[in-house]
């Protein structure tokens, strides 16, 4: 591979192809274009994507996903995760790729074993996944500064890898091949949920007559986090960690009546919050029965 440097010498720049700017190939495009790589092509094919690529790959031609592979030394893939596997397939099938190319895709849940399709292309397989969440615009790049990457890959491509995460801002952090799926459920469970318990949380404030939901939610959902974030399950507060069944079924009345489409949402949380509280020792069994019980007699309702 004649484009790698060795440690003595400059880090080597690549000509790189996008395939799919969609909120995270045309960020990253970004960012592999501000660390001195040279973004050769980009597919877009959506109105969206079409923007997205003139706003942060200004410059960059918009081509068919076989010329942006065609002569690339990295190759992005940053496709949707059920469209990965079939397009490495067709891709290897056609002969698009060429052997010792760098070929990198974003997903979260897959490894490098979806690139079984492209073995007898003998590239390289990246899979770097950025663990955050992204808008497809500008501040995202700021975001990737110390935002974590999921990296697995083979060995001999191992400190490339952690290279490229590092000039996009990134931090890498090596993920073994099959607790790929255990590394993206946790990431999903956490943010994807999060925004839907925080926008569940200001419904109910805005049906209160709360003018400003955020506004209240924000201090406290700071602090909730940061002291979750350092102390785990010790951080848990509230009428269920304390046992409060009163408190509880009053908020699930209010519920049923009130916001019926966050009542089963509700009812998992307080009963897995219960469980975490039970097992650290926060929740007393006694004081954990009524309110299990609260629980139960809702779920049991036809």
């Amino acid at each position: 591979m004649p484009w790698v440097s060795s440690p003595d010498e400059r880090p080597a720049r690549f000509d790189v192809g996008i395939v799919g700017a969609g909120r995270v190939g045309s960020v990253l495009g970004a960012a592999l274009a501000q660390a001195g790589h040279h973004i050769t092509g980009v597919s877009a094919v959506s109105e969206a994507s079409l923007a997205r690529a003139t706003a942060l790959l200004p410059g960059v031609p918009v081509r068919s996903v076989p010329e942006v592979v065609s002569g690339a030394h990295l190759v992005v893939l940053a496709v949707p995760d059920d469209a990965l596997a079939d397009l490495v397939a067709g891709l290897a099938a056609t002969g698009a790729f060429t052997p010792g190319q760098l070929v990198m895709h974003t997903s979260g849940a897959h490894g490098i074993s979806v690139f079984e399709g492209a073995v007898e292309a003998q590239i390289l397989p990246l899979a770097l996944h950025p663990a955050m969440t992204f808008t497809g615009s500008a501040l995202d790049l700021d975001r990737l500064q110390d935002c974590c990457f999921g990296v697995t890959t083979v060995d001999l491509a191992r400190p490339l890898a952690e290279a490229l995460v590092i000039e996009m801002g990134g931090d890498p952090v090596w993920i073994p091949e099959d607790e790929r799926m255990t590394y993206h459920a946790a990431l999903a469970h956490g943010a994807n949920h999060l925004v839907t318990l925080v926008a569940q949380s200001m419904q109910l404030l805005a049906s209160a007559g709360v003018p400003d939901p955020s506004r209240v939610l924000e201090p406290l959902l700071d602090a909730a986090l940061a002291n979750a974030l350092r102390s785990g399950d010790a951080a848990l507060t509230g009428p269920v960690a304390r046992g409060d069944a009163g408190t509880v079924e009053g908020h699930v009345a209010l519920l049923r009546v009130g916001a019926p489409d966050i009542l089963p949402t509700y009812l998992a949380l307080a009963r897995a919050t219960a469980q975490r509280a039970l097992l650290s020792g926060r929740l007393k069994a006694v004081a954990a029965e009524a309110l299990l019980e609260v629980l139960a007699r809702e779920e049991g309702r036809p």
